[in-house]
């Protein structure tokens, strides 16, 4: 014959481990909300720090959007309206032989006042497109053709 046995557990015994069950599960839903507020605190500190360095100063939210070339180079042609074509010079070592070689470019430039001489030594910078062949405006004369 099979034998039953009871396990009982007295009053005073039961209720330390009836409340530390209870404690547990009542400190659970406490410790979820304080690890959540951890989280989205964190969350919207990083996305402050994020804001603050793209934003930054707006001389720097300037220099960052408006990363465009600039050169310099001598006026050739002015004859066109509002539109010079400027030679602009640039020396580069060639790849394999190393010597320093003179590379040359035509850029059409926008000169919105006409006031471009042939000789005259200008920086321009580039631009979004103005016509077929037109990616450059005038930002300043350096030096007037004597």
């Amino acid at each position: 014959m099979a034998h039953a046995v009871e396990l009982t557990v007295s009053g005073a015994e039961s209720a330390p481990i009836a409340e530390a069950e209870s404690a547990a599960a009542e400190s659970a839903p406490v410790a979820d909300a304080q690890a959540a507020e951890a989280e989205t605190a964190v969350a919207e500190a990083e996305t402050a720090v994020a804001e603050a360095e793209t934003i930054g100063s707006p001389s720097e939210a300037a220099a960052g959007r408006n990363r465009r070339k600039s050169r310099e180079g001598t006026v050739l042609s002015a004859s066109m309206d509002r539109t010079a074509v400027v030679l602009v010079t640039e020396q580069v070592r060639h790849r394999r032989y190393n010597k320093t070689v003179r590379r040359h470019k035509r850029l059409y430039v926008h000169d919105e006042d006409n006031d471009l001489n042939v000789g005259d030594r200008v920086r321009v910078t580039e631009t979004r497109p103005l016509s077929k062949l037109k990616r450059w405006r005038l930002v300043q004369v350096l030096e007037r053709a004597r």
